[in-house]
């Protein structure tokens, strides 16, 4: 399996919503800046998560993009399903959900050992990837040390 740069991306940018602007409204441009991914694709990639739920937007100038729900609660599946049609290993796992599209019928449909072993794999890519959420990916960016520019915005007071 290799996932598309919408994955990836969009995955990062969910990511950098999360820990650097919590439940405030993120622009773009800034994503844009710390993710170094063009403010363009981003816009692209907002519109696929932005329908399957996972993000909300805010226009004017206190607008930008906001996770929909709890950092807890979504998913790295989630995302993935949000940006890529499917998340298979191969097209002929003959265990595969009816939600999923398969491209393809496959010719050795249940009398193939080998598709015991892709629906296996799918089993557990969507365990791993399910199990792991936003705030997870979080965790593991304070532990890492990256910093956080939420903790170093200016706060202005009259």
């Amino acid at each position: 399996m290799r996932l598309s740069t919408k994955s990836r991306y969009g995955l990062r940018a969910m990511l950098d919503i999360a820990y650097n602007c919590g439940p405030a409204p993120a622009q773009i441009q800034d994503i844009s800046r710390r993710q170094q991914i063009s403010p363009r694709y981003l816009e692209q990639i907002f519109q696929n998560l932005k329908r399957a739920g996972l993000l909300k937007s805010k226009r004017g100038p206190q607008g930008g993009y906001a996770l929909s729900r709890k950092p807890e609660e979504i998913t790295v599946l989630d995302i993935l399903n949000a940006t890529e049609q499917d998340v298979l290993l191969v097209d002929c796992d003959g265990a595969t959900p009816k939600k999923r599209r398969r491209k393809t019928e496959c010719p050795f449909e249940g009398k193939c050992v080998t598709q015991t072993v892709w629906a296996e794999a799918n089993a557990l890519l969507d365990t791993l990837f399910g199990g792991m959420t936003l705030q997870t990916l979080c965790q593991r960016a304070r532990d890492m040390g990256i910093e956080n520019e939420a903790d170093h915005r200016v706060m202005y007071h009259i």
